[in-house]
């Protein structure tokens, strides 16, 4: 429940009480980076690797990028060998990744107010492990994390299991209808919509509009994302007296 009580929900949005985010391209700019590694992969074995390849891998998992990239571009290398160079590359990249606009903002706001939050990305722990350490604070907002490589997430987006695995592990158990979800990708909205939850996209500018249409809302930036739409404290108005803001080291 929001402290005081109040409600800032319009006819047009569902109020909710749970916020769930996605990672790479949501919240971090790292897909971007993620494409710059399987460029340098695919160049280094003579293949091109085309902006049409990166739209159509936006939200997949490590290891379905892995296979959709040695598929089109007929790389001399298993699925395997690719994946543990990506992994390589991204040891060194991921924990550089920029924070994409808004993002702190956003989630700074959201835990002031006590909103409780969570992640629930299609990367592997190993990976949400790399960017968590390199920053703490943001990470450290998060009520929980959940990741494709939880073992009680069997499939990946675009089906729901990661949204419903998120949302069952905050303590008050809210219903789907409850949360909503931050995506920049389709498979991502995909896997919200079939977890029954609403979902602000803020797509790469790349995807088509026909790949936005199941989002509830569509936002060029977290920057222009007004809370109050859906129930949440609109930025506008101060922080609780009570709530005393925890920094993380």
């Amino acid at each position: 429940m929001i402290p005081g009580g109040k409600s800032f929900c319009t006819r047009h949005y569902k109020k909710v009480t749970h916020c769930l985010f996605d990672l790479d391209g949501t919240l971090l700019d790292s897909e971007v980076m993620y494409h710059t590694m399987i460029g340098q992969i695919c160049e280094k074995y003579g293949k091109s690797y085309s902006k049409d390849n990166a739209v159509q891998i936006f939200g997949m998992t490590d290891r379905e990028v892995s296979e959709e990239v040695c598929a089109r571009t007929r790389l001399p290398l298993s699925v395997d060998e690719f994946e543990r160079q990506l992994l390589d590359l991204a040891r060194n990249k991921l924990p550089i990744a920029p924070e994409k606009p808004g993002a702190d903002r956003l989630l700074t706001h959201l835990f002031d107010y006590k909103v409780p939050m969570a992640l629930a990305t299609n990367s592997t722990e190993q990976s949400v492990r790399l960017v968590s350490i390199a920053r703490p604070k943001l990470f450290g907002m998060f009520n929980h994390m959940v990741s494709f490589s939880d073992p009680e997430v069997d499939r990946g987006k675009p089906h729901p299991d990661i949204y419903l695995v998120a949302a069952s592990r905050f303590p008050d158990k809210p219903k789907p209808a409850q949360c909503i979800v931050f995506e920049d990708s389709e498979v991502g909205v995909q896997a919200a919509v079939a977890a029954g939850m609403q979902v602000v996209m803020v797509p790469d500018p790349r995807l088509g509009r026909e790949r936005t249409r199941q989002a509830t809302l569509v936002l060029r930036s977290l920057r222009d994302f007004k809370p109050e739409l859906f129930g949440l404290p609109p930025f506008n108005e101060a922080p609780p007296s009570t709530t005393v803001p925890i920094h993380h080291s």
